[in-house]
Order: structure tokens, then sequence, then C-alpha cells
């Protein structure tokens, strides 16, 4: 069997900005955005590979950006851990590793089962209706997840464990539970890939919504946990086996 590897794939594309201050500060940022959500978009997709050295003058030309903008959406990725700064050096993108998947396992596992509960315990009918709106939107498009579909479905699927921890009311859970699912989502695009895992997502995503949806706290929790806990599981195996590569 074939191992898993990172490509690369050049991306850019242009923004026209208008003149004045206010406008010039206003396009400044804009274009920092777009040049850090590429940047984001391009590590997190593996077209820039882990431990990739980020040479500024470089990629500024794929960005379409300055040097300067660059830097600052780099500077934005440090802060995401996304990207490692190297004092003098310059910048490289963040390694994966097993130990890395573990380790955000662990604490993604320890804040959303807390959070699903609380969920579960205050959630109201329009916490129910949302979350009912989005698991139908997510069972649309995992039966099962295609690889070319999986965009689309990391985005419905992000939907989904936050809609599940939304009732608990808490900024800095959600917060931090995004950047965790971020870091996660370059885990889980080699296992999406991988054939013959004997996993059925659906199942496990429709086990856990008609658990949070009846009330069944403790149940819902063991599930949610079994579910985060199966892609850094097959991982490790397939790993082990030298079936995927890159970290």
């Amino acid at each position: 069997m074939a191992k898993r590897s990172f490509l690369s794939d050049p991306a850019s594309d242009g923004v026209t900005v208008n003149g004045g201050s206010n406008g010039n500060v206003s396009g400044s940022r804009t274009l920092i955005e777009r040049a850090y959500a590429q940047l984001r978009d391009d590590i997190v997709e593996g077209r820039l590979t882990p431990g990739d050295k980020l040479r500024v003058e470089h990629l500024k030309d794929r960005y379409a950006v300055s040097a300067g903008t660059l830097r600052e959406a780099i500077t934005r990725l440090v802060s995401d851990a996304l990207v490692l700064a190297e004092g003098q050096r310059g910048f490289r993108v963040a390694p994966i590793t097993i130990e890395d998947l573990e380790d955000l396992t662990r604490l993604r596992v320890h804040i959303e089962i807390d959070a699903l509960r609380l969920s579960i315990r205050h959630g109201d009918a329009a916490w129910r209706a949302r979350l009912q709106a989005v698991f139908d939107e997510l069972s649309a498009v995992e039966q099962p997840i295609e690889p070319a579909h999986r965009r689309h479905w990391e985005s419905l699927n992000n939907r989904f464990h936050e809609t599940l921890v939304s009732g608990c009311n808490s900024a800095w859970t959600n917060k931090v539970l995004r950047q965790l699912a971020q870091h996660g989502e370059r885990y889980r695009r080699y296992a999406i890939s991988l054939p013959d895992t004997g996993r059925d997502v659906h199942a496990e995503h429709r086990q856990i919504f008609e658990l949070a949806m009846s009330g069944q706290e403790a149940r819902a929790a063991l599930a949610l946990e079994a579910h985060i806990r199966a892609t850094p599981d097959l991982l490790r195996r397939r790993h082990r086996e030298g079936l995927v590569t890159g970290f």
C-alpha cells in the first residue's frame, strides 16, 4: 500500500485597495487577513509542509502581498502555534507528530466533554433546534465522507461540534476548542484519506447527537470521548504500520 505524503500547490489572488488614509489602513488589514487566511489554509492542507521554512521574499509573490504584510500574517500564525519563530533565522511551519496529536487530544477531551455536559444541562429549545439543523446538514455529506468533499465536511463538522457545546455559554471555551480543532484538522486530513479504516463517522455523530438531544449527559460524554480519540488511535496504528508519513 502506498504511503501518504504532503503535496505542494502554490496559490495566490489579488486585492485592489482604494486610496486615502482610512482606505489604506483598512486595505492593509484586509491584505493581512487575506494572507493570513491563505497561509493558514495552505498549512492545514499540507501545501506548506511541516518543517518548511517560510521565506518571506519568496512567498510574498505567491500571496501577492508586500514583505511587511506577509510578516504580519506569519506573526499571527505564530500566535496560533501553526508557525514557529526561530529567532534571527526566520519562521518554519510547525511540525506535526504523534505526541503532539495525543497532547491536543487529551486537552480537547477534557474541555469539550465538560462543555457538552454543561450544554446538555442548560441547553434550551433554541439550542436543540440549532443542533438538529446542523446535524441534518452534516448527515447529507458524510455518508460516506468523500476526500474531494472534505473541506465542506470539515466546515460542517466544526459547526456541529461548536453547536454541541454552545449551550455552555463560554466564549473562552469556544475560542480554545476552535484552535484545537484547527490543529486537529491537520491530522484528520490524513485519516480521511486512509482506506479500510472500519470507522463509521456518521454513526458516531448520530449517537452523540441523539444522546445529547435526549438529555443523556453521561452517555453522550462517553460517546464524544470515543469519537474524539478515534482519529489519533487510527493514525497511531497506521503510523506504526508505515502507512502514513510526514509526522
